[in-house]
């Protein structure tokens, strides 16, 4: 999570021995450790990293997206499997061709490294000699990180282990799987705890970290996915009412590497990507834009592997702001204009994404931040959830009149019928939150994808066929081999 935050040297003490003996240490011990405040820091660095090294691969930006109706990926083994929904429970292709990284793996695995980490700060931060409001501080972010990685494993697997206490033998590490409800009792409970101790957002706040705002931002997120409309609204409506976060006036400027400082008043959570060393960076950036590193604007190092949807493309109204983040042309190094029909060798309707270009960047490595929640995200889920409980009333239309207002666009039509203003706002949603890991959870969350995916198609994917059971991934045949007690979902164990 950037330089503002240090890597922790994970400390392993192993009883000596005399001779070779094929004896099993399977505990960790820490007694050592937790000694002082900069122990503490350390540790809640740690479990930050598991955010970065989440979407470093970059997976959750590409296996959602590709599944959903925005974005498409070159059709290059192992990456089309999610645009096709040809991945099966072992998730073959995708191990075979090292693309683990990419996929829902990469969630399965860095979700529960996080909780781990998480969960050990909580048991020993407590009793460490130290700054009492700091200390407070940073168990309400490791309860914001456990919050958060359980939402991202339960979003993409339903049924998960819940981990909430530290494991000292391979015995107590081994967990069943609990229900998507207990999950979300689970997170809700954590987000509470980190809603009482995080600080509220100023400038002054390190980058990276949680503030109060951002855990009620996740708050009301966790609960409209969990379809309590009352908690979602409730909890969105404390961040608005905070003062602290605000659209930024360009929502281009929200992805714009020198502009990143002042658009943390929109981006109330990131990873905080940076190109040098010793910071943490994705590959997102090289993933879009055109093939062979040929567009100024887009990076220094850029392979064209990931396009936007004609139709998607298409669906803006032309006056739409956001529209400018894609693009039917590009500029070369050598001042010349591509057109559309020669961006990519694919097909000659290749549209071009700009949310992840950056010119500042080092090789294929950016120093663009990747939001992981933004107050425009905020004020939606306020527009659905007062919809879904009171309808469309003018408190509703406020919420989304403002995203639309930053927009360019006139407000939305007044009138309409209570299903017709839902649908409205997750269309202002795939417009607002497009290529940032969110369109194909607001799929599966209301049920509709396999109604929406069989229509996105285009001359790359003409047939695109999902079935009842892609709703959820499956559990990674790894850890089902791994721990007895952990199941695979019923639908993919057919």
């Amino acid at each position: 999570m950037k330089k503002y935050i240090l890597p922790l040297a994970i400390l392993l003490t192993l009883a000596g021995c005399s001779k070779l003996e094929e004896t099993p240490y399977s505990s960790i011990f820490t007694d050592n450790y937790y000694k002082t405040g900069g122990d503490a820091e350390g540790a809640i660095a740690a479990a930050y990293g598991a955010v970065a090294t989440m979407y470093s691969g970059p997976g959750p930006l590409m296996f959602g997206d590709f599944s959903a109706d925005q974005v498409y990926p070159r059709p290059v083994v192992a990456r089309d499997v999610f645009a096709l929904f040809t991945y099966d429970a072992a998730y073959s292709a995708i191990v075979s061709f090292n693309r683990a990284n990419e996929s829902p793996i990469a969630v399965w695995n860095t979700g529960y490294d996080g909780i781990v980490k998480a969960n050990w700060v909580l048991d020993k931060v407590p009793q460490t000699p130290m700054d009492t409001k700091r200390r407070d501080e940073i168990l309400g972010e490791a309860y914001f990180l456990r919050a958060y990685f359980h939402w991202m494993l339960t979003k993409n697997f339903r049924d998960v282990v819940i981990k909430i206490n530290t494991s000292k033998s391979l015995d107590e590490a081994n967990q069943g799987i609990s229900p998507r409800a207990e999950v979300y009792k689970q997170i809700l409970s954590d987000l509470d705890e980190a809603v009482k101790r995080l600080p509220s957002y100023s400038a002054n706040l390190v980058k990276g970290r949680a503030s109060k705002e951002a855990a009620l931002g996740l708050y009301a997120k966790a609960a409209l996915y969990n379809e309590n409309w009352s908690l979602a609204l409730q909890k969105a409506q404390e961040v608005v009412a905070s003062g602290k976060y605000s659209l930024m006036p360009d929502v281009r400027d929200v992805f714009t590497a020198p502009k990143e400082d002042a658009a943390r008043v929109e981006t109330m959570f990131a990873f905080e990507a940076e190109a040098a060393a010793p910071g943490r960076t994705s590959q997102i950036m090289g993933l879009y834009g055109p093939p062979g590193s040929n567009g100024v604007e887009y990076g220094p190092t850029t392979f064209g592997s990931i396009f936007a949807y004609p139709a998607f493309f298409a669906s803006f109204d032309p006056t739409d702001k956001r529209r400018a983040l894609l693009d039917t042309s590009y500029l070369t190094r050598t001042n010349t204009r591509v057109p559309q029909r020669s961006i990519t060798p694919i097909t000659t309707r290749g549209v071009l994404v700009k949310k992840y270009q950056d010119p500042t960047g080092i090789g294929s490595s950016h120093n663009i931040n990747i939001p992981l929640l933004r107050y425009a995200d905020v004020l939606l889920i306020a527009a659905e959830a007062e919809a879904r409980q009171n309808g469309p009333t003018p408190v509703a239309y406020g919420y989304i009149n403002q995203v639309r207002t930053r927009a360019g666009l006139p407000n939305l039509k007044s009138g309409l019928s209570k299903d017709d203003f839902i649908a409205a706002v997750l269309q202002e949603r795939s417009w607002e939150l497009f290529s940032e890991g969110d369109r194909w959870y607001d799929l599966t969350r209301t049920n509709t994808f396999l109604q929406v995916i069989p229509k996105a198609t285009n001359d790359v994917f003409p047939t695109r066929a999902p079935q009842a059971k892609h709703r959820y991934f499956p559990i990674p045949q790894d850890e089902i081999n791994a721990n007895p007690l952990v199941k695979q979902s019923p639908e993919w164990q057919q």
